[in-house]
């Protein structure tokens, strides 16, 4: 025996009109009676289908320019009353409150409005009030009520109506859901604006809500189980379409948001290549052709079967190297027709094309889990300058070695710490990541570099605690370091320096990544 009920009467008032009027043509040829108020109850006139103004079945007008039309109780008692409780009925009967079986309400579009840059007024007069109270009520009442909340649900609701004379209370329990989820996450986005107008980095209750983009296969383990939701439209992996390739893992995505927002950091035709998330080889050049065979040299081991990001529209002539060897991904904010005719033929390569590049400088905040809890941190979007630099030694660096120290440095933001990187005409030549010991990570960069680390520059991510992890970058042969400083050996390790004459710079910034 079927728990569908039939549609008596329905109210529609959508924002979004996708959709809605096949649905109410659906409704009516089921015998329904349409609710509706203001634009929605206009287009439904337009369109010839039959509709009742919610002001008319309720006898109370809109007022306040439209704020109160549906927050009274002829609307709200025929949405909550409960069909199977006697009292209920008894009391909908002598107030002349008619039941209402299904609402399909989107919000007003306050997360657009806010998107587009709208002014404070305007932001404040697109959170509505009536829309999401109906669809909580609606929730509520799920047992006797079906709530809409998205476009993509009235085509699902009325096959089920077609072809079982009403809603089943599955479908009402997962519609349910999903109105809660909207409404939490439409106050979340509200909550959130508020804050930055007062400009508080760190509320006493945080609010967040995301959009589901994907299921994925797994997580980090086959064991483990993965989704992608999506929280901002920052340019990266969030805002990318993929042109082709296998379905993308959590690992996948992790990997080249890592290679994504290491590649935005510099103006110059770039590749940034990244395995495991650090990355093993950046390099720029005249072209992307150019700086895709400097990036590869530098750990041509590790780039097989890695994350590929470029800076610039990808070309044939880049797109003919990356797919000589076995690549994982490649993003970029757009990619020819010729480049994609290459990738083409490695069907299981991944190729996403983004739009644009995120910007390096731009505000936000990162989220890390712990237990019981997560931890919550502005991105660090700090950027070293030639300007913020120290000279500490006696011999300063040269015009060329500045401008691989700043390269090198803008890398180390992007690599885990312990993080140590040799760089040489705007290319690494050597990257030692992740280590306990800051000097394993100078030794590990330097063997990795090897005779291409002499008259290259070393840059550190956070300051030398001995003389040590310096000491390894004179043994390979570089000829300038630079290094946040601070450290309460900063004395020994200068002295160092110059006994061995190099140059040597303080930024006063460090760029742990853990």
């Amino acid at each position: 025996m079927s728990d569908a009920l039939p549609i008596r009467r329905a109210l529609l008032s959508v924002s979004d009109k996708t959709g809605l009027l096949d649905f109410a043509r659906a409704l009516v040829g089921q015998g329904a009676e349409i609710l509706s108020t203001g634009g929605t109850a206009r287009a439904l006139r337009e369109a010839g289908i039959a509709v009742k103004d919610v002001s008319d079945h309720t006898g109370f007008p809109e007022i306040l320019d439209g704020r109160v039309k549906t927050l009274v109780p002829q609307v709200h008692g025929g949405i909550l009353g409960r069909r199977d409780l006697p009292a209920h009925l008894a009391e909908m009967e002598a107030h002349a409150i008619a039941p209402i079986d299904l609402v399909a309400v989107n919000l007003y579009p306050f997360e657009a409005t806010v998107a587009a840059g709208g002014y404070y007024g305007a932001c404040v007069e697109n959170i509505d009030i009536g829309g999401p109270a109906m669809i909580r009520s609606a929730a509520k009442n799920h047992a006797h009520v079906a709530v809409l909340t998205e476009p993509a649900h009235f085509a699902e609701v009325a096959a089920e109506i077609a072809a079982q004379g009403g809603t089943t209370l599955a479908t009402r329990r997962r519609l349910a859901a999903a109105a809660y989820a909207r409404t939490a996450a439409y106050d979340a986005a509200i909550a959130s604006w508020f804050v930055q107008q007062q400009g508080e980095a760190f509320p006493p209750r945080l609010a967040m809500a995301g959009v589901l983009r994907q299921h994925l296969r797994y997580g980090e383990n086959p064991h483990q189980q993965a989704a992608f939701y999506i929280t901002a439209p920052r340019p990266g992996i969030a805002t990318a379409t993929q042109a082709q390739g296998k379905e993308l893992s959590y690992n996948n995505l992790g990997d080249t948001d890592a290679a994504f927002e290491c590649v935005a950091e510099f103006e110059p035709p770039t590749i940034v290549i990244v395995k495991h998330a650090n990355p093993c080889g950046v390099a720029t050049g005249e072209s992307l052709s150019a700086a895709w065979d400097r990036a590869l040299a530098c750990d041509p081991t590790s780039a097989f079967g890695g994350i590929v990001a470029a800076n610039r529209t990808l070309d044939a002539a880049s797109a003919e190297k990356i797919t000589a060897i076995f690549t994982e991904v490649v993003v970029a904010p757009d990619a020819d027709e010729g480049a994609r005719a290459i990738f083409a033929r490695k069907k299981n390569l991944r190729l996403l094309v983004t739009g644009g590049l995120p910007d390096p400088a731009a505000p936000g905040m990162m989220l890390r889990t712990v237990a019981g809890g997560f931890l919550a941190q502005s991105r660090d979007a700090g950027r070293v300058t030639r300007a913020d630099l120290r000279v500490v030694t006696k011999r300063a660096p040269t015009e060329a070695e500045l401008d691989d120290l700043i390269f090198a440095f803008r890398v180390g933001k992007h690599v885990k710490s312990n993080a140590i990187i040799y760089a040489k005409d705007g290319a690494t030549v050597g990257i030692g990541a992740g280590q306990m010991s800051r000097v394993d990570s100078s030794r590990i960069a330097a063997w990795k570099a090897g005779d291409a680390a002499k008259g290259s520059v070393m840059a550190s991510d956070a300051f030398f605690p001995f003389a040590d992890g310096l000491l390894a970058a004179v043994e390979a042969g570089a000829t300038a370091v630079i290094q946040p400083g601070g450290s309460m050996r900063d004395a020994e390790v200068i002295a160092a320096a110059d006994e061995a004459g190099l140059a040597m710079v303080f930024t006063g910034m460090r760029h742990f990544r853990h």
